[in-house]
């Protein structure tokens, strides 16, 4: 296969994941945006994690509920647990690379908070321990996988909501979970703050 084959594989890959994930993640992108509304109603805030892609994507979700996504609004409670280096690496030099994320859930998550955890496996220990942490505060959990949803789908709780993209490559999984974190922010917005012409 040359070069250009390769590269439009790519985009042809993307696509297909995208639509095939239309038909099975709409309702529980819904489900996680109504949860996501209803805690911000609360006066309750988000917290998110995720490693490499998915701490960039824990990161974007933040500041477009922090900022704003398409229009101009308030800034909405919303914390990305993975930017704190001097207390990440303080953690996992302490106590252990899987407490990372768990710790800050435990000193900074409150009952009626919501984790957004996101993981293209499933299967990154330290997310599955900020999961475990959030059920500990009393948390809802929105967790964003793929694969078989690994050791994740197993630990979620019977009012967490997870959205697993259909797709077994990272990539495509990276891909479709940015657009799940737009829809979600369009959601928010759109309930919170009204429709808004296009």
């Amino acid at each position: 296969m040359d070069l250009d084959d390769r590269i439009c594989r790519h985009f042809l890959e993307s696509i297909e994941t995208k639509q095939k994930s239309v038909t099975e993640l709409v309702g529980p992108i819904h489900s996680a945006g109504d949860a996501m509304v209803q805690c911000l109603l609360n006066e309750k805030k988000i917290l998110c994690c995720g490693n490499g892609g998915s701490a960039g994507d824990a990161q974007h979700f933040s500041s477009e509920l922090l900022n704003r996504f398409e229009r101009e609004r308030p800034g909405l409670p919303a914390i990305a647990v993975t930017t704190d280096c001097n207390t990440m690496t303080a953690i996992a030099n302490d106590y252990s690379y899987r407490e990372i994320f768990s710790k800050q859930i435990s000193a900074l998550g409150q009952a009626g908070d919501l984790l957004l955890a996101i993981s293209t496996s499933g299967d990154s220990s330290n997310v599955v321990e900020a999961i475990n942490a959030a059920h500990t505060r009393e948390m809802i959990v929105v967790a964003l996988t793929g694969k078989d949803g690994g050791e994740m789908a197993q630990t979620l709780a019977d009012q967490d909501i997870e959205i697993r993209v259909p797709s077994h490559r990272t990539a495509r999984i990276q891909e479709v979970h940015l657009v799940i974190i737009h829809s979600l922010c369009d959601f928010i917005d759109n309930q919170l703050f009204g429709e808004e012409d296009e």
